[in-house]
């Protein structure tokens, strides 16, 4: 039995599910260092499960299940970060938050097809994303707005 479940794809598998915890992980990281509400668990379970689901649509039948399996991904993800935006006081909040959602389901699903090296750039860039560009923005959009934004 311990045969079976220690063969070299699961093995695989769970390589590859231990790896998108830490990708998702390193994101939420930096959303707990900011002080939002959606952290280290949240990403690390976006990017667990969208890889869970690859890589046992890459145990069925083929191509077209994997295709089917990346779009339902894409939709549950979508309905997710439907309900982390919300409206207060005159202002949209958890734009931010969604699509960084967004992009960890599909880091979860590049290292599901095997995109291990794109899957860590994309995390990078991801962080780089969350801590460089609120303060470039801000200063840029000082200048021409009244309301500065928000990062959510």
């Amino acid at each position: 039995m311990l045969s079976t479940i220690f063969d070299a794809q699961n093995l695989m598998m769970m390589g590859q599910l231990t790896l998108a915890v830490i990708l998702g992980a390193s994101i939420g990281i930096e959303r707990e260092v900011a002080h939002k509400f959606a952290g280290m668990r949240t990403y690390a379970l976006v990017t667990l499960g969208s890889t869970l689901f690859t890589t046992a649509s890459r145990g069925a039948t083929g191509i077209v299940v994997d295709l089917h399996v990346a779009a339902q991904i894409v939709t549950g993800i979508g309905f997710l970060g439907a309900g982390i935006i919300f409206f207060n006081e005159k202002k949209v909040q958890g734009l931010t938050t969604a699509a960084g959602i967004w992009v960890a389901a599909a880091i979860g699903m590049a290292i599901g097809f095997g995109f291990y090296g794109v899957a860590i750039f994309a995390t990078l860039l991801t962080i780089l994303v969350f801590i460089f560009l609120l303060p470039v923005e801000k200063r840029f959009l000082k200048k021409f707005s009244e309301s500065e934004p928000s990062d959510e």
